[in-house]
Parts: C-alpha cells; sequence; structure tokens
C-alpha cells in the first residue's frame, strides 16, 4: 500500500541516538578510546577550571566536538554548531542529547582557546598515543615525515603592501582586484585578516597560496602518527620540523626515518646523522 506523505510531525521518538548508529560504524571505536583518553585527563580539566561560578562546556564535550570537525573536514565552528544542531551521528559522538541546545559559536570557540593555551591538545594525543602503544601497534625504530599545505582563512584580497598607504574604498561587496605585473611577497605584503599566514607554493607548477604547513611523523609498522606541527609555510619549515619531531620519539636510539625529495638536502641529511637517525629519503635530482 502507497504511504501517506504526511505533514504532522511526531511529537515523540522511542529510538534513542545510540541505537541509531550502525553497530560497526568507525566512530564507535574513536569513540571509545576518545573517553578512554578523556577520563584520564580528567584531573587536568579540574586544574583549569575554577571549583565555583557558571558552568562552561564540559571540556571532554569540547575535544569530542573537535573530532567529528576534523573527520568530515567541517571548515569552521559556526558550521560545526549548525551540524550539532541537526546531525545525530554529530550529537551521539559529542554526547549531547536529542533535546539538549547547542552552544553559541563565540562561547565555544574562547573555551576550546583557553583548552588549547592549557596545552590538553597535545595531553589529549599523547594518552590515546599511549593507548596504542600498551596495544603494541607502534614501531620504535622505523618512521616516515611528510608534510601537506593547509590553506589559511584568508583571500588573496587581503594580502597587501605593509608599508602602503591605505587603499581607497572599492564598490561593491566582493569588488575585483587585478594582481597582474605586480610583484608580490612575504616580505613586503601580509594579510590583514591572517598576518601569520604566509604565501607559499610547494612546487613550480602548483599555485601560490596563503597557507600554513603541517608536519606530521608516521610510525612504518601500523602507519599512525606519533608527532605533528603546524608552522608558517617556508621553504625550510619541513627539515626543521621533521628533525625536532624524530629527536622526540628516538631519545638514543639508532632510528630511520624515511622522507620524499623535499627533505634530500645536504644540511638535513647532516642534522639527521649527526643526532644518530639514518635518512631515507628520495633523491632530488
Amino acid at each position: 500500500m502507497r504511504g501517506q506523505d504526511a505533514r504532522q510531525a511526531a511529537m515523540f521518538s522511542y529510538v534513542g541516538l545510540e541505537e541509531r548508529i550502525p553497530a560497526d560504524h568507525p566512530l564507535r571505536a574513536i569513540r571509545a578510546m576518545a573517553g578512554r583518553a578523556l577520563r584520564a585527563l580528567s584531573p587536568l580539566f579540574s586544574k583549569l577550571y575554577a571549583p565555583t561560578g557558571r558552568d562552561s562546556i564540559p571540556p571532554e564535550r569540547l575535544l569530542r566536538a573537535l573530532l567529528p570537525q576534523a573527520f568530515y573536514s567541517v571548515r569552521s565552528e559556526r558550521q560545526l554548531m549548525e551540524q550539532l544542531h541537526y546531525n545525530l551521528l554529530f550529537r551521539w559522538f559529542v554526547n549531547l542529547n536529542i533535546d539538549d541546545p547547542v552552544w553559541d559559536v563565540t562561547v565555544f570557540t574562547k573555551n576550546r582557546d583557553r583548552l588549547l593555551e592549557g596545552e590538553v591538545a597535545q595531553a589529549f594525543f599523547d594518552e590515546v598515543l599511549a593507548q596504542a602503544r600498551e596495544a603494541e601497534l607502534l614501531s620504535s625504530e622505523h618512521f616516515t615525515v611528510d608534510g601537506t599545505l593547509i590553506e589559511a582563512w584568508a583571500s588573496h584580497k587581503s594580502f597587501k603592501r605593509k608599508d602602503g598607504p591605505p587603499e581607497p574604498p572599492r564598490e561593491g561587496r566582493n569588488p575585483e582586484v587585478d594582481f597582474r605585473k605586480e610583484k608580490r611577497g612575504n616580505a613586503t605584503h601580509q594579510s590583514t585578516t591572517d598576518p601569520e599566514a604566509r604565501l607559499y607554493r610547494k612546487s613550480e607548477a602548483a599555485p601560490a597560496q596563503l597557507c600554513y604547513i603541517g608536519h606530521v611523523l608516521m610510525e612504518n609498522r601500523n602507519g599512525l602518527a606519533v608527532g605533528a606541527r603546524l608552522t608558517q609555510a617556508t621553504g625550510t619549515a619541513e627539515c626543521e620540523s621533521a628533525l625536532d619531531m624524530i629527536c622526540e620519539v628516538s631519545g638514543n636510539r639508532r632510528v630511520t626515518l624515511g622522507g620524499d625529495k623535499a627533505y634530500d638536502t645536504r644540511d638535513h641529511v647532516d642534522a639527521l646523522r649527526s643526532v644518530n637517525v639514518t635518512p631515507h629519503v628520495a633523491q632530488n635530482d
């Protein structure tokens, strides 16, 4: 029989969030690992908050919310709050009930910055890494490093001269700007919306863009990340970050470090060998 396209919505729902998420959904295992790590960080959270006053966003929920934002490439906290309004998977992962109100985006970002300034993000990463080490999933001898460009939340129109006179206002909300025949570089120009972003490109064939560089150190047994950095986009950032990260995990052991052609420089190879690291990098011909 054909079902009716009724407009009247049901007043009550008898299916809980836990029942709506498939038993084999990959976020279930991630949620369990995150919960274990957050419970271990509870004493650290208690030190960051006053014992009296108005309740803040629970730090456990705040950190959980950042995970699906990264997994599903939600590009802003404002869009993340929008997803939490109607996305039941996100609500279940963050531990919000269906009727729980969603936080104001300004309050969310303020509390997020407070946690990051307290180095809670690094402690959270270390706790998850400790679970992998306990399960004997990590290699202690062989590693690989790589970097990737992370586009800044700034447009080319905001990249203006540092010492130039203020430009006259243009007509329209998003006026066109012609950059042809104009020499622009990080020494003379700076973004007005994101001053720390740098104009950079990874190859001659790639376009220049305002960005940062993200660096990840992976162990080679299961391909798990054991170190991460976010730096300004410079020509030496990848080699410098690789050296810092491998020194943190190697100790005094002899280890190997793989990398692509970007890491094949004489100074970088010599620096790795000086700290007991055998470089395995692709030759830059």
